[in-house]
């Protein structure tokens, strides 16, 4: 099973160029919390759209939870998938991952973005990373009020990917048990090679 991580938030300014100040904020919020939408338009599949929840604390603690689906959690140390109609799930090293999927460091460690991407302001006020490395898709970020709003890439398969944060904002705490991923008995753990 292929890991799905679509997400990426809390980055830090990658260039010297003069950023927007939301992009500038992003680093300075310990949690965030909301709703998103996530839509995909390919031509073997065509359109697509899901729901979900996202949770995300500092040091690479997150939760998305889709809409009766997918659930990808991360304590910090592990990533972890669990798909609940296949009833299987998989686990793997967070910096395993990050090596595997340079975007993943838009939650785990925003510096480290700078090795593979340039950040570049566009006339709209979007900020748009370029890859510095071949293989990577080129996203554009969206923002507002110092929060993350809106993101799209063209993902590997050619698949149009845009990901929107519905209500975005900044909850005091996130209790720890959010990044525990408990699965239910009789759940197939599945080997990454």
């Amino acid at each position: 099973m292929r890991w799905s991580i679509i997400l990426a938030l809390g980055v830090p300014a990658l260039a010297a160029q003069e950023l927007p100040a939301w992009w500038k904020m992003l680093p300075s919020h310990p949690h965030l919390e909301c709703a998103f939408i996530q839509e995909s338009e390919s031509a073997v599949f065509g359109k697509l759209r899901k729901e979900g929840r996202l949770q995300l604390t500092k040091g690479g603690r997150i939760r998305v939870a889709y809409t009766g689906g997918l659930l990808i959690v991360s304590d910090g140390k592990t990533l972890f998938q669990y798909d609940p109609g296949a009833r299987t799930a998989q686990k793997l090293d967070l910096r395993a991952a990050a090596l595997e999927m340079p975007l993943l460091n838009v939650l785990l460690d925003p510096r480290a973005l700078d090795a593979v991407y340039r950040a570049e302001v566009q006339p709209s006020g979007s900020v748009r990373l370029e890859p510095r490395k071949p293989g990577l898709p080129k996203i554009e970020l969206e923002g507002q009020g110092g929060l993350l709003k809106k993101l799209a890439w063209v993902d590997a398969t050619g698949a149009r990917q845009v990901l929107e944060l519905v209500d975005p904002w900044v909850p005091v705490s996130i209790p720890d048990s959010a990044y525990k991923l408990r699965v239910p008995a009789g759940t197939r753990w599945l080997e990454l090679r």
